[in-house]
């Protein structure tokens, strides 16, 4: 018997995830909604492309919910297991695709309270985006994870099965990258000189 939907939302992830595998619907359906734009924002921060992203999130989503009769509550944390697999995903299709010209990044929804306000912010964003797709995979996650996602260290270490210390080095250096890519573009996004 399925639980009301308003109930089932208070309930953790990898307790949803034991409901659904089994069979509960509405377990499937609160899961979908809330790790579903997880999955998508961090496919398109490491994709780039928004019509991939999507694949990837559900392709990702496929596969937790074939492991779903198999999880074990306790042994890892369920969007740690899903953050995995989407950087994983990611990387393979980023290799398949290594040599090819990567697309211009897509226009972000800015909500700024002006149309001037609003271009900077998409310029900042897709300055950000096209800096994020320069940097090496691994920095690419771990910076991904670490500033656009807010995950802690350990969880990202989880994520990306390394040690907490690789994750601080990879962060480092991306950001470092990052602040070396951006540096000539700081006049001309509205950050004004140093």
């Amino acid at each position: 018997m399925e639980m009301a939907f308003d109930e089932i939302r208070t309930l953790s992830d990898e307790t949803l995830l034991v409901l659904y595998g089994n069979g509960d619907g509405a377990a499937a359906r609160a899961l979908v909604e809330r790790l579903g734009p997880l999955a998508y924002r961090l496919a398109v921060r490491m994709l780039g492309d928004r019509a991939e992203a999507e694949d990837l999130a559900q392709e990702a989503l496929l596969r937790l919910w074939k492991i779903a009769p198999d999880w074990r509550m306790g042994e890892a944390k369920v969007s740690t297991w899903l953050y995995r697999v989407v950087t994983n995903l990611a990387t393979d299709r980023l290799r398949r695709r290594r040599g090819v010209g990567l697309d211009e990044a897509p226009e972000l929804p800015d909500g700024a309270a002006s149309a001037l306000e609003g271009m900077i912010e998409t310029d900042r964003a897709q300055a950000l985006e096209l800096a994020l797709a320069q940097l090496p995979a691994r920095q690419r996650q771990a910076v991904v994870l670490r500033h656009l996602e807010g995950l802690t260290n350990p969880e990202i270490a989880a994520a990306m099965e390394i040690g907490v210390e690789a994750v601080e080095s990879l962060t480092a250096r991306g950001k470092r990258t990052l602040a070396q890519l951006l540096a000539p573009r700081r006049a001309e996004l509205g950050y004004g000189h140093d």
